[in-house]
């Protein structure tokens, strides 16, 4: 072997090409018939070069023509390989006779490789040895010219008719990348016949880092790995690097022997030269190439920040929607951006928000595309991109999501994940650039679709909630309402009860004064009528014994008596309604006890007035206190019809508290300490059933109340019962009782 060759630096960095691209397709492309042919190629051309390395270094003739004719027995077939490849890539399935064709004629080629009628003999020239051409080798030659412009011409033609920006970007790197490169393997051809010329085809590295770069920036294959400006910036170093070494490998060759390159400063000075013009070099390049393929770039966190912040407290799903789809296009600079929510979990989507620039459709609601990607999407991870399921199946799973991505005019699908019930949609649009979306893009996509259904989410629950305290506020309104009409009608039945019972315990009540007033009247009557009668009979008698004078004054004093009863009875009668009036207390208790004369009359029962003198009036109504007096005295008189006792009725005035006290204290046999918090609820009542309605209590109550006051059954360690009722005094009557 001889020493290094700098003209095999060309087809090692075509080594160096296709075995990156083997290497990454075959770790991460699917293992598709298309992925297949492209690693075949790979293979043919890490084969050609390993044929053309050796050749450039070895000193033996005939192992370099063993070498050639080996690798030939496969290269043969590069022809139909490459043709399947880009029917495969264009989707062509018409031409299938001018692949069998391609094939025969490299299974010929194939059989006469191994012999001088294909290559003959391998000659000497100044870069090293080559192959040179047999009879039957310029067939070879002629068809791959004719394949590798074949291939050009479809893939010019494709590109030209092809309308979608991603897809036109794709074919052109293709063409000047891939098909390119075929072109120059094939002018191999004339160094083989003989030309003096150094082999086009071992150039192929510089078509092949266009259609790396291509195949990385664009996923060319649909390998899942988009390339990143940091990925760049590297390979321009390696770039820079080898062409730096190529430098001092080309100095050292052409100034070998002259007496500059011998001295030891040579090679210092020329490494600081040239380094000196590569720092600079390497600058201008990432430059340019980042404003060439990245323009416009996103910082990533700073992007994700901003528009987490813009989220976060938003609980208005709309706004949501809005500002997301605004972020995403101003962010990705897509051709449209759309987002589907959902009203309520498991519910029907619904076109959320959507944006588009000028001159751009808006992703529309395809109702049947819609409901498509909405069965898929659910049960299927990740985001799903339309450009890598293109050449899949119509009937395909794959290819129906593609079909109704396609529909809606969407790029990019990506589930919102729920926590309850079916996802959300996002939809996007291809880049208005016509690039691809990068992973960062992809990671952008994922972490945001996160954060969007939390948000989303969280507003929904708050709606709810707010819908669910307006419903609750509407209710506490109409049950507030219906609890207003019942206390207006309580009332309203309250005051139909207080004169109900009025009336029935004035009822229960003019039985006994009308016998008390029928027997005065009686005895007025009969003395009158014999008065009548004596007059009448002996009209000159001048009733000398007096007796007639003492009979009239008699009939005076009883119809006195009647008049005072009868006047009680009226004053405690009145059905009047209104709190103004000027009521003595002890006025009201000694009318109630005329009242109530003959229930207690024939009792053993001693009624004890304690009423103070010049008690001030209170404002309020006369019959309703005189009520209030009436039942307490009567209840008493009724707790002691069975044994004899004391009932002590009576009246003070606090001026410290501005109030008026009635007490009614009887020695009967008290009330139960249980029962304390229930007597003066309604229809509670401690008599036997038919003899109390449980309402006189109840309406004396409600009759202190409606005056201001308070009514209370006061504990005590003597027998009996104690009710204390306190009114207040107005304060144009307090000085009534000091005058």
């Amino acid at each position: 072997m001889n020493g290094f060759n700098p003209y095999s630096v060309p087809p090692l960095l075509n080594l160096v090409c296709f075995s990156v691209l083997i290497v990454v397709t075959a770790l991460r492309g699917a293992r598709s018939r298309l992925n297949r042919l492209f690693l075949a190629i790979c293979l043919f051309g890490i084969l050609l070069n390993i044929d053309i390395v050796f050749a450039l270094h070895t000193t033996s003739a005939e192992a370099a023509l063993a070498v050639s004719r080996a690798d030939h027995f496969l290269l043969v077939f590069s022809l139909p390989v490459y043709i399947q490849f880009f029917h495969a890539y264009l989707r062509i399935e018409h031409r299938k006779r001018l692949e069998y064709a391609a094939w025969g004629f490299s299974a010929v080629l194939m059989a006469v490789s191994p012999s001088s009628w294909f290559i003959a003999s391998m000659q000497r020239t100044e870069y090293g040895f080559f192959a040179r051409a047999g009879l039957l080798y310029p067939f070879f030659g002629l068809a791959g010219l004719m394949v590798t412009v074949y291939v050009l011409v479809l893939l010019y033609r494709a590109a030209a008719s092809e309308t979608l920006p991603g897809r036109k970007n794709r074919l052109q790197y293709l063409l000047i990348g891939f098909g390119f490169m075929g072109f120059l393997n094939g002018l191999n051809v004339f160094p083989v016949m003989g030309w003096e010329m150094y082999p086009p085809g071992n150039l192929s590295f510089i078509p092949l880092i266009v259609f790396a770069f291509g195949l990385f920036r664009y996923d060319l294959l649909d390998l899942g790995f988009l390339l990143e400006k940091s990925v760049v910036h590297a390979g321009i170093s390696a770039v820079l690097t080898v062409g730096f070494a190529l430098v001092l490998l080309a100095s050292e060759i052409v100034f070998s022997g002259r007496t500059a390159a011998a001295s030891a400063a040579f090679p210092i000075v020329l490494f600081f030269i040239v380094a000196g013009f590569i720092g600079p070099l390497q600058a201008r390049l990432r430059k340019a190439v980042d404003r060439r393929f990245f323009p416009r770039r996103y910082d990533f966190r700073r992007t994700l920040a901003s528009m987490s912040r813009s989220i976060v407290a938003v609980l208005d799903a709309d706004r949501i929607g809005r500002t997301i789809v605004n972020a995403l296009k101003s962010a990705l600079q897509v051709e449209s951006c759309a987002l589907f929510d959902r009203r309520h979990a498991g519910g029907p989507l619904f076109l959320a928000a959507a944006q588009a620039p000028e001159g751009h459709p808006i992703i529309q609601p395809e109702i049947p595309a819609l409901e498509m990607l909405d069965r898929r999407l659910s049960k299927l991870p990740g985001p799903w991109i339309q450009s890598r399921m293109e050449g899949t199946g119509a009937d395909t799973s794959a290819g129906r999501l593609a079909a109704s991505m396609n529909t809606l005019g969407a790029e990019i699908a990506l589930a919102l994940p729920f926590s309850e019930g079916k996802p959300g949609l996002l939809l996007l649009g291809k880049k208005c650039s016509g690039r691809m979306f990068t992973p960062e893009d992809i990671d952008l996509l994922e972490t945001l679709a996160g954060q969007t259904s939390t948000a989303l989410e969280n507003a929904r629950f708050y709606q709810e909630l707010r819908r669910m305290n307006r419903a609750l506020e509407q209710r506490v309104a109409e049950k507030t309402r219906d609890l207003k009409a019942a206390l207006t009608e309580k009332e309203r039945t309250l005051d139909q009860l207080i004169r109900s019972e009025s009336l029935a315990s004035l009822g229960q009540l003019v039985a006994g004064v009308a016998h008390e007033l029928n027997n005065p009247l009686a005895s007025v009557k009969s003395l009158l009528q014999s008065v009548a009668e004596d007059l009448v009979e002996d009209a000159a008698a001048c009733d000398p014994e007096g007796d007639r004078v003492d009979d009239l004054q008699f009939a005076d004093r009883e119809l006195g008596r009647a008049q005072q009863i009868v006047a009680s009875l009226l004053g405690l009668s009145r059905q009047g309604q209104t709190y103004t009036e000027a009521v003595d207390l002890n006025v009201v208790t000694r009318d109630a006890l005329r009242v109530l004369y003959n229930r207690y009359k024939t009792l053993k029962i001693e009624i004890v007035e304690d009423l103070a003198p010049e008690l001030p009036p209170i404002e309020g109504n006369f019959s309703n206190l005189g009520q209030v007096v009436l039942n307490l005295i009567q209840n008493a008189v009724q707790a002691m019809e069975r044994a004899a006792g004391q009932i002590r009725l009576k009246t003070r005035h606090l001026p410290d508290a501005r109030q008026v006290v009635f007490e009614c204290i009887d020695s009967g046999p008290g009330i139960d300490a249980a029962l304390h918090n229930d007597i003066f609820k309604p229809f509670f009542t401690t008599k036997p059933p038919g003899q109390g309605t449980g309402l006189g209590l109840y309406i004396c109550h409600e009759i202190v109340r409606r005056h201001g006051g308070r009514i209370l059954l006061c504990s005590s360690d003597k027998p009996g019962a104690r009710f204390t009722v306190q009114l207040p005094v107005s304060s144009r009557h307090e000085h009534t009782g000091n005058d």
